[in-house]
């Protein structure tokens, strides 16, 4: 199973603005990558804080590459798992409005307000020993079980912080687009408590392209294994 983390900052690493409404500094070439990489997954993951930030269905709108899945086996749109440990999530949110298959990863606490809905075709339950987080590990196994071999991770810093943590990420695609944010309160990709130095993921660097202003840079994660 491959986890690739897709996302674009801005060249002062800000992901939003400091009211984190939805980016808008990526370009069209930007937004014709994260398509290309959401044609090749699986599934789809995000937090649930960027969501109810804003962010809307990541879907394909191409019909070439709705085609490309097609021939591959796949459905026509990846389902889209939103992650939650609480569970708290505004069903009122236009996300649950779209034709896609919507999937919960959360705790069994998080899971009882969703069980008797339909907001969601799959509610996944993969809890920590004390129930008080997700168990990276299980959901692994979980969704091996469900066939799945390519995640597109889109986001969400205190998500991040968690996959990172937990060496779920393989991959990351990072466009750098030419603007500055700045602010205090903007959000980074990647929140948490951080990583000291001798626990911080290290990448290695697989590809730089350069399109017009924007930079795009194409990583591999180390294994933890790798590095000790």
């Amino acid at each position: 199973m491959k986890t690739t983390l897709v996302l674009a900052m801005t060249a002062d690493g800000k992901i939003s603005d400091v009211t984190k409404s939805p980016p808008t500094f990526g370009s069209q070439r930007d937004y014709d990558h994260l398509e290309q990489q959401i044609m090749l997954a699986d599934v789809v993951l995000v937090g649930s804080g960027t969501l109810n930030d804003g962010a809307s269905e990541a879907r394909e709108t191409k019909p070439e590459l709705i085609q490309a899945r097609i021939a591959r086996g796949q459905s026509a749109q990846p389902p889209q798992i939103i992650c939650s440990r609480s569970g708290n999530i505004d069903p009122q949110l236009p996300f649950f409005s779209y034709s896609i298959d919507r999937w919960l990863l959360t705790t069994k606490s998080g899971s009882i307000d969703w069980l008797d809905r339909a907001n969601f075709d799959r509610v996944l339950v993969c809890e920590t020993a004390d129930g008080s987080d997700i168990d990276w590990q299980a959901v692994k196994i979980k969704l091996s079980e469900l066939g799945v071999e390519n995640i597109c991770f889109l986001g969400g810093a205190e998500l991040a912080a968690s996959l990172f943590a937990a060496d779920f990420i393989d991959e990351i695609w990072l466009t750098i687009c030419p603007f500055i944010y700045g602010g205090s309160a903007a959000p980074s990709p990647v929140t948490g408590a951080g990583f000291t130095p001798d626990l911080a993921p290290r990448l290695k660097l697989l590809s730089v392209d350069r399109v017009e202003e924007e930079l795009f840079l194409h990583y591999q994660v180390q294994k933890k294994v790798d590095h000790k």
